[in-house]
C-alpha cells in the first residue's frame, strides 16, 4: 500500500499545554480511517496539524511520495469541518460553496471555467441539492448545509478527504446516503473520519485510531470492549442489535 501521510513522534497543543503526546500514525492510499476518542482527547488537534492549521510542538508530518513536511498543498486534501465552525451569515450560495473547493488550484481573481461549473453541478446533484444552487447558506437547514460542505470537500477529486463529525445535523435518510457516498468516494481516495459515534464508525471504516492524548491504532474494526475501555479511559459496554453492533458508555462514577 502506498503511504500518503506519515506522522512520527508528534506533540501538539495550545497556549503551552500539550494535547497530543508522541503520536505515530500512517495513512495509506484508499484507507478509511476512523478517529474516535473522548471529548478533549485531541481528535481535532490532530486534524488541524495534518491540515497545516496548527504547527506541532515537535515531531514530523510527511506527505508522500517525496512530499516535504511543510508543503501541505502538494497533497490534495478535501476537508469537511465541524458544523459549529461555519458562519451561516456569510453571504455565499450553495454553488459558490462547492466551487470554493476548487479555489486552491486558482488565483484569487481567476474565474471558474465551464468545465469546473459542470463539475460543481454534478456534485450538487450527487448531494441531492438540485434547485438550491443560488440559495444562501443561511437559508439552508443544518442537513442541507452539511451536504453542501461535503460537496466542497470532494469537488477537487482529492487524494485524502477529512471529515470532522460529518453526520451532525443530517437527517436519518441522508445519513444513510452519506455513508453510501463515502464508500463510493473511498474507491478513489483515502478518507479520515472523525466521530464520537463509535457504533456507526465501526460499521463503516477499515481501521481505527483512538486519540486520547496519545494515539492507539487498530488495523481493522474487530476491536473488543476492553480495547475501547482502555483507550477511552472510561468503561464502554458492547451491545448487539440485530446485525448492527452498538457501543455505549457504561455508568462511570468518579470517586
Amino acid at each position: 500500500m502506498q503511504t500518503l501521510i506519515e506522522i512520527q513522534h508528534l506533540n501538539a497543543g495550545y497556549d503551552g499545554r500539550t494535547v497530543l503526546r508522541d503520536v505515530d500514525l500512517t495513512v495509506y492510499d484508499r484507507d478509511f480511517l476512523g478517529i474516535i476518542g473522548p471529548n478533549g482527547g485531541g481528535k481535532t488537534t490532530l486534524i488541524r496539524c495534518i491540515l497545516g492549521l496548527l504547527k506541532p510542538q515537535s515531531g514530523t508530518i510527511a506527505f508522500h511520495p517525496q512530499r516535504p513536511a511543510d508543503s501541505h498543498a502538494s497533497l490534495t486534501i478535501g476537508y469537511l469541518p465541524q458544523y459549529v465552525s461555519i458562519d451561516r451569515k456569510f453571504p455565499i450560495t450553495v454553488q459558490e460553496v462547492i466551487l470554493s473547493g476548487l479555489s486552491s488550484r486558482k488565483g484569487l481573481s481567476a474565474r471558474y471555467t465551464a468545465e469546473e461549473r459542470q463539475r460543481a453541478a454534478r456534485v450538487i446533484a450527487r448531494m441531492g441539492l438540485e434547485g438550491m444552487e443560488q440559495k444562501a447558506i443561511g437559508a439552508l437547514s443544518g442537513g442541507q448545509l452539511q451536504r453542501a460542505l461535503l460537496g466542497r470537500a470532494i469537488v477537487s477529486d482529492p487524494e485524502v478527504v477529512i471529515l470532522d463529525e460529518p453526520a451532525t445535523y443530517l437527517d436519518r435518510r441522508f445519513e444513510a446516503r452519506l455513508y453510501e457516498l463515502l464508500a463510493e468516494i473511498n474507491r478513489d481516495c483515502a478518507i479520515i473520519l472523525v466521530s464520537h459515534d463509535i457504533g456507526t464508525v465501526l460499521q463503516q471504516v477499515k481501521s481505527i485510531a483512538c486519540v486520547n492524548e496519545t494515539l492507539h491504532y487498530h488495523p481493522d474494526t474487530g476491536i473488543t470492549g476492553e480495547w475501547l475501555e482502555q483507550n477511552f479511559n472510561c468503561p464502554i459496554e458492547l451491545l448487539g442489535h440485530g446485525n448492527l453492533p452498538h457501543r455505549i458508555l457504561k455508568e462511570h462514577r468518579h470517586e
